[in-house]
């Protein structure tokens, strides 16, 4: 390994790191408005792995349709 290139084991995440940035998202979105992004977060993510499944389901659909 080269001396010049940066180890990937110095960059570490811990508890008090995901706790600022929790704090910092609350602070800008506000506490009321954290359940919707999760919300919408969620169902993004199921959206996408439904895709992944089965990408032309509603390809067909969109050409019955027609």
């Amino acid at each position: 390994m080269n001396s010049l290139t940066p180890s990937l084991a110095l960059i570490t995440f811990g508890v008090w790191e995901a706790l600022l940035v929790f704090g910092i998202i609350v602070m800008l979105f506000g506490a009321k408005k954290l359940p919707m992004l999760a919300r919408g977060l969620g169902t993004g993510i199921r959206n996408f792995k439904g895709e992944l499944r089965d990408p032309t389901a509603d390809d067909d659909e969109a050409e019955d349709e027609r």
